[in-house]
């Protein structure tokens, strides 16, 4: 049987362009493990590791990697987040297809991730970009790459981060710089942020006129030319 090197969405493909070239990597939440056959079958890292919290998903990533005649280049572990790996292991960490919420909980679970010179993050947020960049800018990391993609019909962030140590107040952290982050640098922004403004516009139907998100979210929109 010939070899099945899988093929990945704009989503994935973005995100594994984004990978350090050279060092080690992680597919945290490897899932069906496509991203991690990808990696393992370009030949440009020295270990790719799978991992994933359940046995069901690492057994779909073993035959994932079986397919493609990849066994013997990638690993899979079984384990909670970043436990399976140890500190300074890897050049980059993918995190992808979670919320923000969890990935921040993932990220906050390994305090060597917090420290300069450390791997890279590459983040796919399944929902709340907002929130993932508010809680990276606020937490010392700096985003190198913020590339909005559409797969199946949505919009995604793919989001390169590496720790500075230079964490911002959430004061001092707009409302602008949380919604659109670095994608007004690549193709695809003004539809994707348009799509972010539009998400806001319904949140500010709910809120009283005084309120000061209410007011940030009046004066962003009015920036825009758009209305509630």
């Amino acid at each position: 049987m010939e070899p099945h090197i899988p093929q990945l969405d704009a989503r994935l493909a973005t995100a594994a362009a984004l990978v350090r070239p050279g060092e080690a990597v992680a597919d945290i939440g490897c899932d069906h493990g496509k991203l991690t056959a990808f990696l393992a079958a370009s030949g440009r890292y020295p270990k790719v590791i799978g991992a994933d919290l359940r046995p069901g998903p690492l057994s779909k990533a073993r035959r994932t990697l079986a397919e493609a005649g990849l066994c013997a280049k990638a690993e899979l572990r079984l384990g909670d987040g970043l436990s399976v790996l140890a500190p300074g292991e890897v050049g980059t960490i993918v995190l992808a297809g979670v919320s923000a919420q969890t990935t921040a909980d993932i990220l906050v679970a390994a305090p060597w991730v917090f420290a300069r010179g450390g791997p890279r993050l590459v983040l796919v947020p399944a929902t709340k970009h907002a929130l993932l960049r508010g809680w990276l800018y606020t937490h010392g990391f700096a985003l190198l790459r913020d590339i909005p993609v559409q797969a199946a019909g949505r919009w995604y962030a793919v989001m390169a981060a590496e720790y500075i140590g230079e964490a911002l107040s959430p004061t001092a952290v707009s409302l602008a710089a949380c919604l659109y982050g670095e994608t007004g640098r690549e193709p695809g922004a003004a539809a994707y942020q348009a799509l972010q403004r539009a998400k806001l516009a319904k949140m500010r139907l709910g809120l009283p006129g005084e309120a000061p998100l209410a007011q940030a979210i009046d004066a962003l929109l009015a920036q825009a030319g758009t209305t509630v």
